[in-house]
């Protein structure tokens, strides 16, 4: 699969002014009377937890044009209404972890970053009440904080903290199930050398839909690891985003999304280099089958001028297995000072290699098994990042299964 260089793209976003508000006044039955946004790139609507400073969306927006307004289910333009019935989140921690239920004035919510489309400012404009996770002051948990966010068939709108105090480490999974139309914020905040990962499953019903911002803040010498797993939902986007609040942080985001028959998997990632002497890594890889499959990648990467000693690279592959398939994916890279280590990007699309499976086929392995195997071995490389066994074993399940259900 040869591999393609894109032209960097401007990334400047406008400043954000004064920190979250306590309550919003808009809820998820009010629409927003604005003027469709003629600017084609991220800077038309500055980040904001306002809803109503973002125009509805037609489609033809930048940050819009890959997704399909219709199948949002109103969470675009303000009628989709949250119903009691919309999601349950349990939260399973131990010792050394508090977990809290807030209500919208409490002041730890909307920290980690601003909202930066609509959806996402519905979502923070909307929610009654979040879940907070804070995990001590050097505090290292030998167990997982285990989130589940299950769907029960309405609409809801959801905000989630995690945060660590300097020098804790946690390992924190979010696994979404159920049917659900969802719009949701998760602050993922890092103190001073604390060591945080993150594994984000997305193991919807078929008719679901998910629209979810999640923002890390990256202390002093901190280390962040995101993995973000994508299989079930009619339609899911998701906008990682990451900032750094002092040197030294380091970020990792890696995804891996398998996307069946009639799906939308979106993964929109911006790291935002705002601080001297950090790094980051990412890398998705998507696999593809069936007739209206279809997976967009975006990743943005932003040198500030100030982010001397910068390394940075970022990286998408995507397998398509069967026609009918399309993927689209888009890196972009803006570099504002020389004095970096280094940055790069690359994004990569193709079938089956042949020749991988002739000599799998040569030496005995019948085809369906050959195709398993490459498969599995595509996507190896993720699966060993999250480090638990319990969760690579079912998500290396939830792809033979997903192999055997081929078109």
């Amino acid at each position: 699969m040869a591999e393609a260089q894109n032209a960097p793209k401007d990334l400047r976003q406008a400043p954000v002014q004064g920190g979250p508000p306590p309550a919003g006044s808009t809820t998820a039955g009010s629409i927003a009377v604005a003027a469709e946004s003629t600017v084609a790139t991220r800077m038309s609507a500055p980040p904001s937890f306002d809803v109503a400073d973002f125009p509805v969306p037609h489609g033809r927006e930048e940050e819009w044009r890959f997704t399909p307004l219709d199948r949002l289910r109103g969470l675009h333009d303000g009628t989709a209404v949250a119903t009691g019935d919309g999601v349950k989140v349990v939260v399973e921690a131990p010792s050394g972890v508090t977990v809290e239920t807030v209500g919208r004035d409490d002041a730890r919510l909307g920290r980690a970053g601003t909202p930066v489309d609509r959806v996402a400012a519905q979502a923070y404009s909307s929610f009654q009440h979040a879940s907070v996770v804070t995990v001590a002051k050097e505090a290292v948990l030998s167990e997982p904080v285990r989130i589940t966010v299950h769907g029960e068939g309405g609409v809801a709108y959801g905000h989630q903290v995690i945060e660590l105090e300097a020098f804790a480490e946690a390992v924190v999974v979010i696994d979404h199930t159920g049917d659900a139309v969802l719009a949701a914020n998760v602050d993922y905040v890092l103190g001073d050398g604390a060591k945080l990962t993150v594994v984000s499953v997305q193991d919807w019903d078929d008719t679901a839909v998910h629209v979810g911002q999640h923002n890390a803040l990256v202390g002093r010498d901190a280390s962040f690891k995101s993995i973000i797993v994508t299989f079930g939902g009619d339609l899911v986007r998701l906008h990682p985003r990451v900032a750094y609040a002092a040197p030294g942080g380091e970020a990792e985001l890696f995804g891996l999304y398998f996307t069946d028959k009639g799906q939308h998997q979106e993964h929109r990632l911006l790291v935002d280099h705002n601080t001297p002497h950090c790094k980051s890594n990412a890398v998705y890889k998507g696999a593809l089958q069936g007739e209206d499959a279809h997976a967009v990648w975006i990743g943005d990467v932003l040198i500030q001028a100030a982010a001397e000693g910068t390394d940075t690279y970022e990286m998408n592959r995507n397998l398509v297995l069967t026609d009918g398939a399309r993927v689209d994916s888009v890196p972009n890279l803006e570099i504002e000072t020389g004095e970096i280590v280094g940055a790069g990007h690359a994004s990569a699309t193709g079938r089956f290699d042949d020749e991988q499976l002739f000599y799998l086929q040569s030496r005995g392995i019948p085809a369906e098994e050959a195709r398993r195997l490459v498969v599995r071995g595509f996507f190896a490389e993720l699966v060993q990042q999250i480090g638990l066994p319990d969760v690579e074993d079912r998500l290396l399940d939830k792809i033979e299964a997903e192999l055997k259900a081929s078109v």
